[in-house]
């Protein structure tokens, strides 16, 4: 009789009340999707065997971090070699950016690399430096069109992606085309530089062209010691919106950035990220005892990654705050139609998106999730911050002192 087919795991949790990192072997049966968990350091069954519908096989690789019931595990590791050859023997990670020329088609080029059977698994909005760009570029320097590289890459933001799949270096690089755009038109012309570049140059996106590059690339961009070229929040004139894990695992990224685009939003920051179950309450802090639903948002929220957006723009916290939508999606369906949450929300704790209530909490919440969900990633830090910001109203308002638990990732 065969085995049953299983998925292990060493997966990490981070106790809260005993400040301690828990260490689980975490198993997955596909069959009937249970999980089961087993303590490794008292050598004991911690979670038997139960059914649990919220983990798909496409969740389960190594970086990936999931919500069982509401702890969040960050899988650091393969369990037997029979899971590393099943689910990690082809998955590679490269690095895909999107160039000024393109980052208006940004929902639409995310769309299309999940099309590709890719995952985006990091992501941020950011304006290189002269110096950032010469040190990026750096193998390139002998070239040419060097120099016309650089000015054009620090022309304007740019994104840039951690993405996740089978043989993701080539699958990438397959999406985005040759790299010159004339001849993509006429090799590729479903690709990203076909439809979306001009030249050799303005050629709508970059690709890692090995391991080894994306592995020194996605360093550049999202480093292991520290925070990487900074984001482009504005600061003011601003709302903040989330892009729930929900809308996230199920594909919905890139719709939901076209339809804020459509609507004539701009996107003026990006970043993607990961909250644990303590950032989550305090970032939710001022519904709790208000709303019945307060326990549910926290769950939600914490159970997967995140995409923050910094909606810029005239009466921005109210116009954009319209634009989601009631928060109950069927009262929305019914009410506007054609909001956010109508179209992409499932109930009222899953209703696609987070936008900010008040129109000083737009400044706020963008501070609070650039500031507080950056990880200083080898150790675990407290950091006290005491802000004081610039609002519309030239009125000085101050952020509480905010202490932060970032943890290893």
């Amino acid at each position: 009789m065969s085995q049953e087919e299983r998925f292990a795991f060493l997966a990490e949790w981070y106790d809260p009340n005993a400040a301690l990192l828990r260490q689980y072997q975490f198993l997955f049966y596909p069959k009937d999707r249970s999980v089961e968990m087993f303590d490794m350091k008292n050598h004991r069954t911690f979670l038997r065997r139960t059914k649990y519908d919220d983990i798909n096989l496409q969740d389960l690789f190594v970086g990936n971090r999931l919500n069982v019931f509401s702890r969040q595990l960050h899988l650091i590791e393969y369990g037997d070699q029979y899971t590393a050859s099943k689910l990690g023997s082809r998955k590679e990670k490269t690095l895909a950016m999107i160039k000024p020329d393109a980052t208006d088609k940004l929902g639409t080029i995310i769309q299309l690399i999940y099309d590709a059977g890719l995952t985006v698994t990091k992501a941020k909005m950011t304006a290189l430096s002269r110096k950032e760009a010469l040190d990026f570029y750096a193998e390139h320097q002998s070239k040419s069109f060097f120099n016309n590289l650089v000015q054009f890459i620090t022309s304007g933001p740019v994104v840039a992606m951690e993405i996740l799949g089978d043989e993701a270096v080539t699958a990438w690089r397959r999406l985005l085309g040759p790299t010159d755009s004339s001849v993509a038109r006429n090799e590729a012309p479903d690709s990203v530089r076909a439809n979306f570049g001009t030249d050799g140059t303005k050629n709508a996106g970059h690709g890692s062209d090995s391991l080894a590059s994306a592995a020194r690339e996605l360093e550049f961009f999202f480093p292991s010691t520290g925070r990487g070229p900074s984001n482009t929040a504005k600061y003011s004139d601003c709302t903040c919106c989330l892009i729930k894990p929900h809308a996230i695992t199920e594909e919905l990224t890139g719709k939901i950035l076209n339809a804020i685009s459509d609507a004539g939003f701009e996107i003026s920051a990006l970043q993607m990220f990961i909250l644990d179950r303590a950032n989550a309450e305090e970032f939710y802090e001022i519904y709790k005892g208000v709303v019945a639903e307060y326990t549910g948002m926290v769950a939600e929220l914490c159970s997967g990654p995140c995409m923050a957006l910094e909606i810029h723009g005239s009466e921005a916290p109210k116009t954009f705050r319209e634009f989601c939508g009631p928060a109950d999606p069927e009262i929305a369906r019914h009410l506007r139609p054609h909001t956010l949450r109508a179209v992409f929300g499932k109930t009222k704790l899953q209703n696609a998106v987070h936008c900010t209530d008040l129109p000083d909490d737009g400044i706020l919440e963008k501070l609070y999730i650039s500031i507080g969900v950056c990880k200083l990633l080898t150790t675990t830090v407290y950091i006290c911050i005491c802000i004081y910001i610039q609002t519309c109203s030239n009125l000085l308002v101050p952020l509480q002192l905010i202490e932060i638990m970032l943890h290893s990732s």
